[in-house]
């Protein structure tokens, strides 16, 4: 009997690996579909653009451009426009500038490798933060009393988006101490505040995960047996560290796409002449062919990466691939009490802040350019003489509201998906990975920057993360007694759905979503600091801090205000969701 019911499980296990398969493959032919049709899709016409970049003294006439846009494929349907893409990338053409003229190949592939040596630095920086994170761990573990270590260091460097770190590092290095130079690329010097704004979030990630996986694997009943054999030392940190990394292969290819998106902040802020600088330029300039090109290097990136983080995973597993012999670690639990505070202690922070500006105006010139903070304007004025405090405040119930917004969108899209997650799987998968700024490039591209545009690329991608919860409450409340006997009784599946399934997901849902607020808000800003999202005059906090940037030599503190309450809403979202994992 036991044999029948391993061979029907094992059948069905063949069956839902074939669906979540074919959902794979369909989720790649859809984004390279997407990325085919970007020119159908921005409904914007190159030919003139393309016209006077090439050719300014010859007349624009109609069969002058028609010509234009037969000869780069855009004269027809979205089916024709691909099929010329297509056919033009099996030639190894990437097809021409629309603003330039020129051919988007060469320069993304440049820009690609300035973009490649960066994330190289990046990552060495942040193996080393992950070693000093994960050493006091592996030594508390050999020592027989393992430990969570690093949680409170891990968070703060977590709870620092590169956009954020990018001005600190600048404001605190290059203003002030003057010991690097603020901008420029090709030197050693030069290379070091890039690498740190990247590597120090990338780290503080790293670090954490490695840490509490091995504080769970010591704690596993083979490292006992293998103490008492007299297997210590050298021997077993080892063997710990390669059951620990073993299930976080996959994260390190997320880590690297992470790294990709965080690069777009970094190389504006820097000026450096990467692949980020250019997606940012050729979404601004909806420059179509230029953004294709780009974005397909980093699809190649990412899938690269998955596929060594696949090999290395299995490299570390070793014999035990496929065997069945590793179980799952105990989950290390963190104390909650002092995230408790921290988030409390941020959201009061935040509403002390709104409270005190939120009735001043933030769009009226108040005052001289840059004026000091004083009695009558507590944080200053901005490049045009507006109150800073004003626009934080403000900037705080925009983006709020807008993530709020988003958020509800992201819990409905995820209890839909979580229904049929097998069908969805190639689709999670994507959106997981992809980090929010390349699907604010592509919306830029297409339709322009705004401030709906930036709250659509948010939602596009996250919604995974809470698609990936439902479908795992979906699947245990399908295992519920009365859910298995519901069928007995007659009813249908949409019924058993919406009676029984839903209503008990529906609660550990919202208040994961809940957690995840402060995090689009993050999101949203980082779009509107790179000029994806709301524009001027609009007080949003990533616009603030965008505009205040140029004067960070001359007015620093009208890039610090924007920046602090970025980093309280960071912090204050990482401790509220290390309270929740109690």
């Amino acid at each position: 009997m036991s044999g029948v019911l391993t061979r029907v499980a094992g059948r069905l296990r063949t069956g839902h690996d074939a669906v979540a398969g074919i959902s794979r493959l369909l989720a790649l032919v859809c984004l390279i579909g997407l990325v085919g049709m970007l020119p159908w899709l921005s409904g914007k016409d190159p030919a003139l653009t393309i016209l006077r970049a090439t050719s300014s003294d010859r007349e624009p006439t109609p069969e002058v451009l028609e010509s234009i846009r037969k000869s780069i494929g855009i004269d027809g349907g979205p089916l024709h426009v691909i099929g010329h893409w297509l056919a033009g990338l099996a030639r190894g053409d990437l097809g021409r500038s629309w603003v330039s003229g020129a051919a988007v190949g060469p320069e993304a592939v440049d820009a690609f490798g300035v973009s490649l040596s960066l994330m190289a630095a990046a990552l060495g920086v942040g193996l080393v933060i992950a070693t000093a994170l994960v050493l006091p761990a592996l030594r508390d573990g050999l020592r027989g009393c393992p430990r969570t270590r690093g949680g409170v260091v891990s968070a703060v460097l977590i709870s620092l988006p590169e956009y954020l770190l990018a001005p600190i590092l600048m404001i605190v290095l290059a203003v002030y101490l003057r010991i690097l130079p603020p901008f420029g690329w090709g030197s050693p010097e030069k290379v070091i505040m890039p690498a740190l704004s990247l590597g120090l979030p990338t780290g503080g990630y790293l670090g954490g995960l490695v840490s509490d996986a091995v504080t769970a694997t010591f704690s596993e009943r083979w490292v006992a047996t293998w103490s008492t054999a007299g297997i210590r030392g050298r021997a077993l940190a080892g063997a710990v560290l390669r059951r620990a990394l073993t299930p976080l292969a996959r994260q390190m290819a997320l880590v690297v796409v992470a790294l990709t998106g965080g690069a777009v902040a970094v190389e504006k802020i820097f000026a450096i002449p990467g692949l980020g600088r250019e997606l940012l330029d050729a979404a601004t300039a909806q420059d179509i062919p230029a953004l294709q090109a780009q974005i397909l290097l980093l699809l190649a990136l990412a899938l690269t990466a998955g596929v060594v983080a696949g090999v290395a995973g299995r490299l570390l597993m070793g014999q035990a691939a496929g065997a069945g012999g590793l179980s799952a670690p105990p989950p290390v639990r963190h104390s909650g009490r002092v995230a408790r505070v921290i988030a409390g202690s941020g959201a009061g922070l935040l509403a002390a802040m709104v409270a005190w500006g939120i009735g001043r105006d933030p769009y009226t010139v108040v005052a001289d350019k840059l004026q000091d903070p004083s009695v009558a304007l507590p944080l200053g004025s901005d490049s045009l003489g507006r109150d800073v405090l004003a626009r934080v405040a403000h900037g705080a119930v925009s983006t709020v509201s807008s993530a709020v917004v988003v958020t509800v969108a992201c819990f409905v899209i995820a209890l839909l998906v979580g229904l049929v997650p097998r069908a969805a799987t190639g689709f999670i998968e994507v959106a997981n990975a992809a980090p929010p700024v390349l699907a604010g490039l592509i919306i830029a591209g297409v339709f322009g920057p705004s401030a709906t545009g930036a709250a659509i690329a948010v939602a596009s991608v996250g919604w995974a993360p809470l698609a990936s919860h439902a479908a795992g409450l979906v699947a245990e409340n399908r295992q519920r007694p009365d859910v298995l006997l519901a069928p007995v009784l007659g009813e249908g599946r949409v019924r058993i759905a919406l009676t029984r399934i839903v209503p008990a997901v529906v609660g550990p849902l919202a208040r994961h979503a809940a957690l995840r607020l402060p995090g689009k808000a993050l999101a949203l800003a980082g779009l509107g600091f790179l000029g994806l999202g709301a524009q001027s005059p609009t007080p949003e906090w990533g616009l603030v801090l965008s505009d205040a940037l140029p004067y960070i030599e001359r007015a620093p503190w009208a890039v610090a205000t924007p920046a602090a309450a970025l980093v309280v809403l960071s912090v204050t979202a990482v401790a509220a969701s290390r309270s929740a994992r109690r």
